[in-house]
């Protein structure tokens, strides 16, 4: 398909206004984004409409939304303009309808409905049923949200948030993804942090705690609060625990050792304690 760029809308010129309101405005057009850093470029098969009253561009999908190495594709694109202070416009929201796909060097993000704040370069991303997320050998998804906050470089799942690494499962209510590049210069998960709720599955035991950190290349993680360890009829618990899930080793903590950090949700200091468990013994058989 050849796409035909009739307008090339231009901030710096400020030709908006000379512009007459059309149902099918153009199949692609170029304007500046709200924070002046990358310029935001929309093709769409269908037309772009405009709306001069509600300053809306409409883009008949599929519509693809490029800024940067950041391509969105969607059914349907929407772009909210507002003035700025040269005389121009700049667009600071774009809201993606409909089969939605984020592409970025080594993610790829699908959802139902996405909103892009151009001036924070934030995208939530919902209505995926869930929303997924794949970066290299990660998979995360959520029931809820999928947040990407492109210039920390991290994404946030929320709600029955999940991360699957090789044979390696986390889930947790909340979870944050922290991008880095290999020695190859791919783009991989490097820190996963969960919280509340948090499970930890391999093929021998399942580790649950209230939060976690867990460093993706080494495979260590460090639990903290309501530390549980199971592995088949054995459990230990503790307050917190250093856990490799490459080789299986475990170290469960005393409050002891772990006092002075305070719990972020209740402010507590936790108190002196044993580590407990219960070894069930195999039979003869």
């Amino acid at each position: 398909m050849i796409r035909i760029f009739v307008v090339v809308l231009m901030v710096c010129v400020g030709i908006l206004a000379e512009l007459k309101p059309s149902p099918a405005l153009a199949q692609g057009m170029n304007m500046q984004a709200g924070n002046g850093e990358l310029p935001l470029t929309i093709d769409a098969s269908g037309g772009i409409e405009w709306n001069q009253k509600e300053k809306i561009f409409t883009a008949a999908g599929p519509a693809t939304a490029t800024r940067g190495d950041m391509v969105l594709d969607a059914d349907e694109l929407r772009a909210y303009y507002r003035e700025n202070a040269s005389g121009g416009s700049e667009i600071f929201r774009l809201d993606a309808i409909g089969n939605v796909r984020i592409t970025s060097p080594g993610r790829v993000a699908t959802g139902g409905y996405a909103v892009y704040d151009v001036d924070k370069s934030v995208i939530v991303l919902k209505d995926g049923n869930p929303v997924k997320l794949v970066a290299g050998a990660d998979v995360i998804t959520a029931t809820g949200q999928l947040e990407f906050w492109d210039k920390k470089d991290i994404a946030v799942a929320r709600g029955n948030a999940k991360a699957v690494h090789l044979d390696k499962r986390i889930q947790a209510d909340v979870m944050t993804a922290h991008f880095i590049q290999d020695k190859a210069g791919k783009t991989e998960i490097g820190r996963i942090e969960a919280f509340d709720n948090v499970r930890i599955d391999t093929d021998n035991e399942q580790v649950f705690s209230d939060r976690a950190a867990y460093n993706v290349p080494s495979g260590l993680a460090r639990l903290t609060g309501s530390v549980k360890i199971k592995r088949g009829d054995n459990v230990l618990n503790g307050c917190s625990a250093d856990i490799d899930l490459n080789t299986g080793i475990n170290r469960l903590n005393t409050c002891e050792e772990t006092k002075g950090a305070k719990n972020p949700q209740t402010g507590t200091t936790p108190k002196s304690s044993r580590v407990h468990g219960v070894l069930q013994p195999r039979s003869k058989e």
